[in-house]
């Protein structure tokens, strides 16, 4: 069933949308080095997401 692979994307996302913010916040207070290393991260997530994406929909499809 491709709800697991959806809810595995959907964890990604969450976590790349939270590094994402926590990244501005501190770029916003001037630690940059700080900020680059959760943008590294949200980065890292929104890869990982897109892959879980992919084969969500790809398990979808098939599914049908």
């Amino acid at each position: 069933m491709a709800k697991n692979e959806h809810q595995e994307a959907a964890v990604h996302h969450e976590n790349a949308a939270r590094s994402h913010r926590t990244a501005a916040e501190n770029h916003g207070k001037g630690n940059h080095d700080e900020g680059r290393k959760h943008s590294t991260s949200a980065h890292e997530h929104s890869d990982k997401a897109h892959e879980a994406s992919k084969t969500a929909h790809q398990k979808s499809q098939q599914e049908r």
